[in-house]
């Protein structure tokens, strides 16, 4: 699952968010909202989608899963000088990330979360940092099929 650490630099990127938890998950509410739109974003960078997450400092200290969070669906972008009314705008800042790969659908992404966080990053040494989480999904993402593949990328230190 764990493929290898890797700095990002800064990227932009424009999309839509809600604010969900664990137990009130409204992701597909999420998704169905920005894919009809997504054409719109004239200044992709390319096909891949973005899906993030943005905690609070502390988020997993005292881990809740009725705590509430942003969640985001996403395209990069060049730059900002053309983001269509009713679209939002998030920025990953430059910094480390560890890279995992989740082969299957993506209902069973928890296994792939409970190993990032209850096995690998206990014993890798690195700690969370507080910057956006994000998962990639490219051309290789199929949504629930057992052939589906995307990269979860974790903020670390």
């Amino acid at each position: 699952m764990f493929l290898r650490t890797e700095v990002i630099v800064e990227k932009m990127l424009v999309g839509k968010s809600l604010t969900m938890s664990f137990v009130n998950n409204k992701t597909a509410a999420l998704w169905g909202e920005f894919i009809p739109r997504r054409a719109e974003v004239v200044n992709a960078v390319s096909n891949d989608l973005y899906s993030a997450e943005v905690y609070v400092p502390g988020f997993f200290e005292s881990f809740d899963p009725a705590k509430e969070f942003e969640k985001w669906a996403l395209a990069e972008v060049s730059g900002f000088n053309s983001v269509p009314d009713g679209l939002e705008t998030l920025v990953f800042p430059t910094g480390l990330y560890a890279v995992f790969l989740h082969k299957g659908p993506a209902s069973e992404g928890a296994r792939t979360y409970r190993y990032i966080f209850m096995d690998w990053l206990p014993a890798s040494g690195y700690v969370l940092d507080n910057r956006p989480h994000f998962a990639i999904m490219g051309a290789k993402y199929k949504s629930d099929s057992e052939e589906s593949e995307e990269e979860i990328w974790i903020p670390v230190l």
